[in-house]
């Protein structure tokens, strides 16, 4: 549950998105209906606002700005609040230097990574880990965009953990955004970056840089046009979900790093959950009476349920149910996949291993055997990590 707060910025990024500066109206000019039509769309947003700005000079500013372009360019307050532009278009308020997929230089080509669940990680060069990392880890940190995560315990006496906070740090770049801090935990999604905005700030590129709303979904969409980048970070539970897309040239792939970046690196190699480190327990499940007891079979066929794929997303979800019996564990794979098809869904090719699963009527078709086997083995790594 989010406090209520003012959200005139929020009223005025989307206004400055709506508008060009090379469209703007001069005085003698005729009536321009896509400029009005964003000017009655900021004054519906202010007015929504209202109660939650009392006593704030930028919203009672506004509100008489807004008055006088009313009159000065003879907009009507009657009349269509949302433009015609199609969708895709590009705001043609942010210059190039804040468009990085407009500049003349951008190569076509992007990374993806993603951490979820117990937790794997999937690296900008599509490699799969599942890690242990319990505390604070950096996922990305270079001259644009630092992000960490902070992973907890999920049941005793087990490696696994999940991930309980996420700290994102945009940096200043000059002409498009002043530097920007995001926050989630497991307590709080805010729809604001730490300073209550949701976009670059005063700058004239601030629109560059922008948080979507996706009200009763659990999730935050950032938007980082200047730097080509696009991150989803997902409540799932009692934890979270990250993914993002950036441009590959952003990243160095190919120069070794000294600062570490799971999302680049990989996590250590102490920090691997591998088959030579775990071994078979006929001990007790790991996670409390209260959780539900799964089987490799009821495990399989929830995992089938919600992703009806057979790929390393079911893997992961077999996996992490197994290891904590929480079935809300089920969803942070589906979610990941899902945001992949969002983010890049050209990687799903990658997936050679991938199979749809039919389900005629209300049967659940059955794995084919060289997929039980993989999911089976899958079953036997989950239980006890040697100390």
């Amino acid at each position: 549950m989010h406090c209520q707060q003012c959200r005139i910025q929020h009223c005025n990024a989307d206004y400055v998105a709506a508008t060009s500066p090379s469209n703007a109206l001069p005085e003698d000019v005729l009536l321009d209906v896509d400029y009005c039509t964003a000017l009655r769309a900021y004054s519906v947003c202010t007015s929504k606002t209202a109660k939650f700005c009392r006593g704030d000079l930028v919203y009672h500013s506004a509100v008489f700005r807004i008055k006088e372009l009313f009159a000065q360019y003879n907009c009507s307050s009657d009349g269509p609040t949302s433009s015609a532009r199609a969708p895709g278009t590009q705001n043609p308020l942010v210059s190039e230097i804040c468009d990085y997929e407009r500049s003349s230089s951008f190569q076509k080509k992007f990374a993806h990574c993603g951490l979820f669940g117990d937790p794997h990680l999937r690296t900008f060069k599509d490699e799969f880990q599942t890690c242990k990392v319990e505390g604070a880890w950096p996922l990305i940190d270079n001259q644009y965009l630092s992000v960490q995560v902070t992973n907890v315990p999920v049941v005793t006496g087990s490696s696994a953990t999940a991930t309980s906070k996420i700290t994102l740090i945009f940096k200043s770049y000059q002409g498009c955004t002043e530097q920007k801090v995001y926050q989630a935990t497991t307590e709080d999604l805010p729809l604001a970056f730490s300073d209550g905005t949701q976009n670059g700030g005063q700058q004239e590129g601030a629109g560059s840089l922008r948080i979507l709303e996706k009200p009763d979904s659990n999730q935050v969409e950032i938007q980082a046009h200047y730097i080509g980048s696009t991150v989803i970070i997902r409540q799932v539970g009692r934890y979270l979900t990250f993914a993002i897309r950036v441009p590959e040239e952003t990243l160095n792939l190919s120069e070794e790093s000294p600062v570490l970046q799971l999302c680049l690196h990989g996590c250590p190699k102490n920090e691997l959950i591998q088959e030579h480190r775990l071994r078979l327990s006929n001990s007790s499940p790991l996670w409390p009476s209260s959780q539900q007891v799964y089987t490799v079979e009821t495990a399989a066929e929830q995992c089938h349920r919600i992703l009806q794929v057979e790929d390393v997303y079911f893997q992961s979800c077999v996996f992490d149910l197994l290891t904590t019996g929480d079935p809300e564990f089920s969803m942070a794979a589906y979610g990941a996949l899902e945001d992949l098809k969002a983010l890049y869904p050209s990687r799903l090719s990658l997936h050679a291993a991938s199979k749809t699963i039919s389900v005629p009527g209300r049967a659940l078709a059955l794995c084919q055997p060289a997929i039980f086997a993989v999911w089976w083995v899958l079953a036997f790594l989950t239980l006890l990590w040697c100390s």
